[in-house]
C-alpha cells in the first residue's frame, strides 16, 4: 500500500530522544488498508483510542513474503502520504479461520458499528477487493487477528 517517506529516520530519532529505552533499529513501517484513505480513516481511529485491533490474511503474508508479527515487536504506522504517524506495539497475536472471528475482535478493530457482521462483510469485500494472493477470499481462510496497543502519540480525545 503506501510506503515509508524519508522521514521515518527522523521520526524514530525523535521518538528515542523522548524514550530512550527503544530499540536503536528503526522498527518496520506500514499503513492499514490498501488505499491512502483507508490509510487515513484507520489511523484516525488508532490515534483516537478507538482501535486496538487489526486482522489480516495469512495468505498475504505467505504471497507477499511478509512476516508475521510478533507479540513485542513495534511497528511505526503511516498516514496515507507515507508519513510516520504512531508507534504501536503488538500485545497478541491468534490466527483463526475467517468465519471464527469473534464479535470482541470486531469491536477491537474499531470499524463501522463495531459489530461482526459489519467487520465480516467489509473485511470480505476488502479481501476480494485487495488481496495480494491468488486465492482472494475464503470462509475459512486463516485470519491473523493481531491486538496492539498505542505507545505514541497519546490516544487524543
Amino acid at each position: 500500500m503506501t510506503t515509508a517517506s524519508t522521514s521515518l529516520s527522523t521520526f524514530w530519532e525523535a521518538r528515542r530522544a523522548e524514550s530512550p529505552v527503544l530499540p536503536e533499529e528503526v522498527p518496520p513501517a506500514w499503513a492499514f488498508g490498501a488505499t491512502p484513505e483507508q490509510a487515513d480513516d484507520l489511523l484516525d481511529l488508532v490515534l483516537r483510542g478507538v482501535k486496538d485491533g487489526t486482522a489480516s490474511s495469512v495468505w498475504d503474508h505467505e504471497a507477499t513474503g511478509d512476516p508475521l508479527p510478533e507479540v513485542g515487536e513495534l511497528a511505526v504506522v503511516l498516514d496515507g502520504e507515507g508519513e510516520p504517524r504512531a508507534v504501536i506495539e503488538t500485545t497478541d497475536l491468534h490466527v483463526v479461520p475467517f468465519d471464527e472471528v469473534d464479535a470482541e475482535h470486531a469491536r477491537a478493530e474499531g470499524e463501522g458499528d463495531r459489530t461482526l457482521a459489519y467487520w465480516r462483510a467489509e473485511h470480505e469485500r476488502y479481501w476480494r477487493e485487495h488481496s495480494e494472493n491468488p486465492r482472494g477470499f475464503a470462509p475459512d481462510m486463516p485470519v491473523l487477528c493481531e491486538r496492539f496497543r498505542l505507545l505514541w502519540p497519546e490516544p487524543r480525545a
